[in-house]
């Protein structure tokens, strides 16, 4: 384009000018044109602000899009030294976490909204199901949540949303960066991030190689570790001015000491219990996990206006667990004692796989006078999810304990006694999954969009038990919808009102646990309404949303006083979202947002838990009224910037059918970092700075003498040094 402007300036002198000036001119303007093509590698890196989904079926921009939608971008992640995806999510009001059970398993259980989103896990936008600790986001460029019932975007659950997490890409410039961190608790790790441009190798090839390695004690519990390392190459090859491929690999190894908490009651811990107390047995209890995802992407462009995508991924997640519960038992003993009441050394060997396609086609085009973006696509997947299990015989009532149990404010953390191992049988389980959707935002005025979104889902599963003969199976097809208005009231201004509807079907969670939840039942069904509005301010830099909305789950899967399932539940969930982020000033960004929650069970069948009550009228477990985070940094100096961030939870029940609530928290953490020169620079951040004793995880039982609930405590105060060299 230079060359362009400076050779039509010369053309334009020619007319003019006499001869032998025009005939300087023309040799100026051939030796101009044997100028070499310059190509711009550098680019400000996208900020706090997100303007669109990684995800190709939100085909407008986040301003346009009638739902909310946070993503919390690399930029935090890097302040903050994020590293898990809880603690990525740790920045999203209206997200609480679940402990994990005994002998369930543990892995990521999150609620949006008040919901379970355990199911509703992806990557890149394609389902990530597998019953997994998702400790690492040394290749994650950034995390999507999208609130409300979805299914139209992400088939099964989402009933209170879906969280997306984007994988980082090969870019067009070239860089490397290598970050070393030290910290207490023994914290150390190790990265690198390098991208290279292939210009010798098709159109806009490029190449990107991630890897890690870390490991650590958690902060405010007794030596217990987390080492992990990993490693993620990608290749970007254009075939084509308008065909690219993307190939890329992931691999991810874990080898941690569980972690179950400790014993409570009424969601608080044990009087006299230390938070660093470990209920388990460090010789005995395990975790490792390898994670291995191969994903090819193809584009291809078939017009200025229609674009072909397709994905492919295979995946496989093996996960070797032995795990100790930290219920206890201090029914009939001394004051003080207690002996093991939940699973002991219990071993869950699981591997779970998938295979998944999706193709979707978008296009831009006009009709009757109205503008339309479409999206058509499809999707099919199969995941296997296989179990062993087995234990060392130690649970509940074993004669292997000390008559008088243990010391309660001092648990030994080591098993001396005998081991027996016993083989505890297995699942193998099969979840098969096929959908076609259609997507369109209609312009019907300059200032008006009609957003459309129509999705059928095939979803049969079955599952057998390893020792027990028989298959149990199920199947369902569902359609969901998603419908909204935006009106424009200014440029940068859009005041939307949004429908959509999700579905729960039997086998929700066959991949990740292997069991179906009521095989002749039909799927649980949602809605939402939400009424909300965005704008952007200071010229685009700041974002700012707001939404009320209410979600109502008309047919809850409930066990009831017969013990058998039944689809009788009713429960409700409303309130308000409020957001800011981006740039107050050059120096100042703010990320910003608050969530309040009104939940109530409408109607139920269930039978109270021991000691319970009737849930209908109270509140869904774990779901706090008001909950509100904040992170915001400002450079001081050129080159120096700090940071400050806080996160509240409000008072929550421990489950919808009892009385007991868990207590509010604040927790606060700092940063500081200094641009030493162009290449290097320098950080530390300060985690839970008051060293607030809070509850993360609950599990959603009160807990009796015979056998108490459990809590996981958020980590105590921590601080690291991180360097980061780029060149």
């Amino acid at each position: 384009m230079l060359t362009s402007a400076v050779g039509l300036a010369v053309a334009s002198l020619a007319v003019t000018a006499p001869l032998h000036v025009q005939a300087q001119a023309e040799t100026q303007a051939q030796a101009v044109t044997q100028l070499d093509t310059i190509t711009v590698q550098e680019a400000r890196e996208q900020g706090y602000k997100a303007n669109q989904s990684a995800s190709s079926k939100y085909v407008k921009p986040l301003l346009d899009t009638p739902q909310t939608v946070t993503v919390v971008p690399q930029e935090i992640m890097k302040e903050q030294q994020a590293l898990s995806l809880r603690q990525v999510l740790s920045n999203v009001s209206g997200i609480t976490f679940d402990a994990g059970e005994g002998g369930g398993g543990s892995g990521d259980k999150i609620n949006i909204r008040g919901f379970s989103a355990n199911s509703n896990m992806q990557i890149d936008g394609l389902r990530d199901s597998s019953q997994n600790n998702r400790t690492d986001t040394f290749n994650i460029e950034q995390v999507e949540v999208l609130k409300g019932p979805n299914s139209v975007f992400g088939g099964a659950g989402t009933t209170g949303g879906a969280i997306n997490q984007v994988s980082k890409a090969p870019k067009l410039r070239d860089f490397a960066e290598v970050g070393a961190s030290l910290g207490t608790d023994q914290y150390r790790r190790l990265t690198l991030d390098a991208n290279k441009t292939l210009d010798d190798v098709g159109v806009d090839s490029a190449f990107r190689i991630n890897l890690m390695a870390h490991e650590n004690n958690v902060p405010g519990r007794n030596d217990i570790d987390r080492e992990r390392f990993g490693i993620a190459p990608s290749l970007t090859i254009g075939l084509s001015e308008s065909t690219r491929a993307t190939l890329s690999y992931f691999h991810q190894t874990d080898d941690n000491l569980p972690d179950y908490g400790v014993p409570a009651r009424d969601g608080k811990v044990l009087p006299g219990v230390d938070r660093e107390s470990y209920f388990g047995w460090r010789n005995l209890d395990e975790e490792k996990i390898q994670s291995d995802a191969v994903t090819l992407k193809l584009e291809h462009e078939l017009s200025d206006t229609t674009r072909l995508e397709n994905q492919t991924r295979y995946s496989r997640v093996d996960r070797d667990t032995t795990i100790s519960a930290s219920q206890v038992n201090t029914d009939g003993l001394d004051p003080g004692r207690y002996k093991p009441a939940g699973p002991q050394a219990y071993r869950r060997d699981a591997q779970t796989e998938l295979l998944i396609n999706r193709l979707g086609l978008s296009t831009e085009f006009d009709t009757a006078g109205f503008e339309h973006d479409m999206l058509l696509g499809g999707e099919i997947s199969r995941e296997t999810y296989d179990l062993t299990a087995s234990n060392y015989n130690l649970g509940k009532g074993s004669s292997a304990y000390p008559s008088n149990g243990f010391d309660l404010y001092n648990p030994p953390g080591y098993w001396n006694g005998p081991t027996t191992v016993t083989p505890r049988g297995g699942t193998d389980a099969t979840l098969n999954t096929k959908a076609l959707y259609v997507f369109d935002t209609i312009g019907l005025a300059p200032k008006w969009d009609l957003s459309l979104g129509l999705r059928h889902d095939w979803v049969s599963g079955e599952t057998s038990d390893k020792v027990k003969e028989g298959v149990t199976t199920t199947s369902d097809k569902m359609f969901s919808g998603r419908a909204g208005v935006v009106y424009k009231p200014a440029n940068n201004g859009r005041v939307y009102l949004a429908y959509g509807t999700s579905f729960n079907p039997a086998a929700e969670a066959l991949a990740t646990s292997g069991s179906i939840s009521g095989e002749s039942l039909k799927p649980e069904q949602s809605d939402t309404w939400e009424l909300g509005t965005k704008w952007e301010l200071l010229d685009g830099r700041l974002g700012m949303d707001g939404a009320l909305f209410r979600v109502d789950k008309t047919n809850a899967r409930e066990t009831n006083e017969f013990d058998e399932l039944e689809l009788a539940g009713e429960q409700r969930v409303q309130g308000v979202e409020l957001g800011l982020t981006g740039e107050i000033t050059e120096q100042w960004k703010l990320f910003a947002n608050y969530t309040f929650l009104d939940s109530e069970t409408l109607a139920s069948v269930a039978k109270p838990q021991a000691g319970g009550r009737d849930p209908v009228g109270q509140p869904l477990g774990n779901t706090p009224r008001n909950s509100a985070n904040l992170w915001t940094t400002y450079e001081v100096l050129p080159g120096v910037e700090v940071g400050y961030g806080a996160a509240y939870v409000g008072s929550r029940q421990v489950a919808s059918d009892v009385a007991a609530k868990l207590d509010s928290y604040w927790v606060h953490n700092a940063m500081a970092s200094y641009q030493v020169n162009d290449a290097l620079s320098m950080q530390l951040n300060v985690n839970n700075l008051f060293d607030e004793e809070y509850v993360a995880g609950v599990r959603g039982r009160p807990g009796l003498d015979d056998r108490s609930s459990a809590i996981e405590l958020g980590e105590g105060r921590s601080a690291v040094v991180s360097a980061n060299y780029r060149f």
